[in-house]
């Protein structure tokens, strides 16, 4: 069937991972406060709290915003096996509320705009049965390395099923899904369409409050927005691409996956942040994981990534 790119569980256990960017969101104006974010660490965050286990892969700076980003990992239940510290600083973006508008007004990517996993970290990021991209300048690479070695492993070309986040990071090459957003009015499947022309083998396209569309190189699915009490739109794709990959692990078809994603990016818009414990500075959130849940809740196996992290800190 083209395109399939459902995981079952095998012997080894489930793992998902997620590559790349990380961010305090630091909001001015009106609101005053710092969120930890960035559609890598967002997706993980919704992974962590709902079941999977999860592992994350990224940079911080030597720096308070650092700190804050590793302590944002802990609370959230995610493996910090592939967390690196770089020279330079940690990425903030800050944003500014105006009349209950939010407005982008500037996006320091610090370290994040240098970071790739080093050699052992993609060998790593190989066994896992499904890796997550977001934002990643080198983010084709990857993608090719993570190939190449799937290969290599057992001669059947069997890998990593790789998903991106296509608008924070380039390429359609070895890409089982590509996650993209066209907004309310844009074409999402002309989208759809150049990204399998491009090399993609299954395409989600999400359209806000109009939906999303999916296809896997052979048919289309739709999904509605599911209505909800907005409080903060901010990380609500990432829940929508976070609840998409949950299911698909899981062994579930194309709908019912596009049916949780809509589930969590409802649920994401109803609290501030990326994540429900994404506000930074909060005593008890800093100090202990306090993981919220939802009724799709998918076991929570044993894995390498979390007994190299136990190796490491003992």
């Amino acid at each position: 069937m083209g395109g399939d790119t459902a995981v079952a569980g095998s012997d080894t256990g489930l793992v998902i991972a997620t590559v790349g960017d990380n961010t305090i969101d630091r909001y001015v104006g009106e609101e005053s406060a710092r969120y930890v974010g960035g559609n890598a660490y967002n997706v993980a965050a919704q992974l962590a709290g709902h079941g999977p286990a999860v592992a994350y892969f990224g940079a911080v700076g030597a720096d308070t915003d650092g700190r804050t980003i590793a302590r944002g990992l802990q609370r959230a239940g995610i493996d910090p096996v592939g967390l690196v510290t770089m020279a330079g600083s940690t990425a903030v973006t800050t944003i500014r509320v105006d009349g209950g508008d939010r407005v982008f007004e500037s996006e320091q990517f610090g370290v994040t705009a240098d970071y790739f996993p080093s050699d052992l970290h993609v060998e790593l990021l190989s066994s896992a049965r499904w890796v997550h991209v977001g934002m990643l300048p080198r983010a084709h690479e990857l993608r090719t390395r993570l190939a190449a070695l799937g290969r290599r492993a057992d001669g059947s070309g069997r890998r990593a099923v790789v998903s991106q986040d296509c608008a924070v990071a380039s390429g359609f090459s070895d890409l089982d899904v590509a996650f993209g957003s066209v907004g309310e009015r844009g074409d999402a499947r002309a989208w759809a369409v150049s990204a399998l022309a491009s090399g993609a083998r299954a395409v989600v396209v999400t359209r806000g409050a109009a939906g999303a569309i999916a296809t896997d190189g052979t048919r289309w699915f739709e999904q509605e927005a599911i209505p909800t009490q907005v409080v903060d739109t901010t990380g609500a794709g990432d829940a929508f691409i976070a609840g998409f990959i949950s299911a698909r692990v899981e062994g579930a078809e194309m709908p019912a996956a596009l049916e949780r994603g809509a589930q969590w990016a409802a649920a994401a818009c109803g609290h501030r942040g990326g994540w429900p414990l994404a506000r930074a500075g909060s005593l008890s959130a800093d100090t202990e994981r306090q993981p919220f849940t939802h009724p799709a809740r998918i076991r929570n196996t044993p894995n390498r990534f979390a007994i190299a992290a136990e190796s490491r800190e003992g």
